[in-house]
Formats: structure tokens, sequence, C-alpha cells
């Protein structure tokens, strides 16, 4: 009677046991999908805010504020990725996290490259190569719809149904649907120019550049009130992404119009470009250059170009090169 006793006993106990890692895991599985669609949520009100700014472009005359207010939702997004990295992920979804990791990368970026487009667009002289910019990283961004609804929720979903846990329905746990490009439309130029209120199909010219010399010379950029020094290493923080005041010289003999300033970290994928309307000969002016995203931790090299204007034969006083530690 007492052996009985006992094995009843224990086996109770394992029961117990097994009971309670169940309830724990099935608690963890329901807060991951109850974390992740909150984030789709928060997404989702980004892709609104984001949207809704390119609707309301209107003229090159307002390309400066569109970048910084599509920069907002960049930020917006770098914060619901950086909430993903940060969260607790029961193994039985470690497969859906990547993916989900990876859709909100792409949102990222995507944002982060059509906020450095943004100028260009509105610009005449650039704006059917910046539109078509554009569409393809509305491509990213609705590859990333894809990335969520045939990866991440059908992964999340399946881990439920294999841990007892009832999907949908009354009672059922709810999984996110999420779309963050609202209109198919958004990955044709055409439609992304009619939106931003700009041709797309910009006339064809034979016109000559006016005789006389054409071009400018790179002065020097600074970040944060600090001018780079071109010989020794310049400490930068990297985040947020830093914005580079460059100031040039039209050293030709024409006024120049629509000229382009470049900042590239070498070796990268990381720049950032702004059109400045006009120059004028024998003036400064000025660029002030944000960088798409924030470097990885280490020294490189950046380089700030004035690109090439019609008519501009030497581009040997162009460009300036800084070296550059980002922390």
């Amino acid at each position: 009677m007492l052996v009985t006793a006992v094995a009843v006993v224990l086996i109770l106990i394992v029961l117990g046991v097994h009971s309670c890692q169940v309830s724990q895991r099935n608690s963890a599985l329901k807060d991951y999908n109850n974390n992740v669609s909150s984030l789709i949520q928060s997404s989702d009100q980004t892709s609104t805010q984001f949207f809704g700014v390119l609707s309301g472009a209107n003229g090159s005359s307002n390309g400066v504020s569109l970048q910084n207010q599509i920069d907002q939702t960049r930020l917006s997004a770098q914060s619901q990725l950086n909430r993903a990295h940060r969260m607790d992920v029961p193994g039985e979804v470690s497969g859906a996290q990547q993916n989900f990791l990876l859709t909100l990368q792409m949102r990222r970026d995507g944002i982060a490259q059509v906020a450095q487009e943004i100028q260009p667009a509105l610009a005449p002289a650039t704006s059917k190569d910046a539109v078509n910019s554009i569409a393809l990283e509305m491509a990213r961004l609705y590859a990333s719809d894809a990335v969520y609804k045939d990866y991440v929720a059908p992964m999340i979903a399946a881990a439920l149904h294999a841990a007892g846990i009832a999907v949908g329905g009354a009672n059922g746990e709810t999984i996110a649907s999420g779309q963050f490009v609202p209109d198919l439309r958004w990955l044709t130029p055409s439609f992304v120019a009619s939106q931003l209120h700009v041709a797309y199909a910009t006339p064809t010219t034979t016109t000559k550049p006016k005789p006389g010399v054409h071009g400018h010379a790179m002065q020097s950029c600074s970040v944060g009130g600090t001018t780079l020094d071109t010989a020794s290493t310049n400490t930068i923080s990297a985040s947020p992404p830093p914005t580079f005041t460059c100031i040039f010289t039209n050293d030709g003999q024409n006024v120049e119009t629509n000229v382009t300033v470049k900042v590239s970290v070498q070796g990268t994928s990381v720049s950032g470009q702004t059109v400045v309307p006009q120059t004028t000969p024998g003036q400064q002016a000025t660029a002030q250059v944000t960088l798409n995203q924030s470097p990885s931790a280490g020294t490189y090299t950046v380089s700030a170009t004035v690109e090439r204007v019609p008519g501009e034969t030497t581009v040997t006083h162009n460009t300036q090169t800084f070296p550059v530690t980002f922390k």
C-alpha cells in the first residue's frame, strides 16, 4: 500500500510539473504573438503617416521639409525593429522571428531610401530617375508584406496549433494581418509621380550648355558645428544618422541649377544626397546631407562630392575625403 501511494504521489508530481511547463510554454507563445501583433499595428500606423506625407508633396520648395517628415517615419520604423530585437522568443517560433526581423528591416530601409530620393524626385532635372528609384523602394516595402503574410503569420499560427492553442474564432488567438503598402499602384513610377505632383515623362532637350566654364569646388564639410579634417581622423556619433553641412563654391562662369551633393561612407551602402536648386558664379553654397542610416561602428573614409553639372570638364576639385571613426 505504501509503495502504491508513493507511486501515485510521484505520478501526480510529474503530471503537475508537465502541466506547469505546458502552461508556461503556451503563455510564452501567446505573449510572442501579442507582441508581434502590437508591432505590426504600430508599423501600419507608420505606413499611414509615410504615405500621407508622400501624397502631400507639392513642389521642390517643400523638399527639405518632406525629407525631414519621411525621416521621422524612418525613426518610427527603426524603433519598431529595435523593439522586435528585444522580444522574448520561444524556440517554437525562432524561424518566424527571423522573418519578422527581416520584415521590419525591409520597411526601415525602404523608407530611408525614399527619404534620400524625395528631393531629387521633386526637382525637374533629376525627377524621372528619382521617381523610378522610389518605385523600386515601394517594391521592397511590398515584399515586406509578402514576407510577413506568407512566412511570419503562418509560422506563428502553426506553432500555436502545435501547442494546442486555438487560432481565430471567438476565443482563439488573433494573428495580425497588417499591410504596409496600401495600393499596388505605388509600385509604378507613373503613379508615384502623380502622387508627388511631378511630371514623370520629362521632355528631351538638345540644348547645349552655355559657353564658358562650368563647375564647382568642394570647400569643407562639418558635422554638429565641427569642421572635418581631411588629414586626421574625425570622431562622429553614428546614431542618429549624422547630417553633413557641406560648403562648396561655384567656380565657373555660369549659374547652375539642380546641383546634387552626395556624401558616401566608402565600402558600405550608407550614403545621402540633396539637391541645391541654384548656385551663382563665384559664390558659396551650402548643402545639408543626412545619411540614409547609421553606419556601423568603425573607421571609414567618407567622401563628399558635388556631382558634375552639364558642361563641366574638370572634376578633380569636386570631392573631399575625410577619415572618420563612427562610434
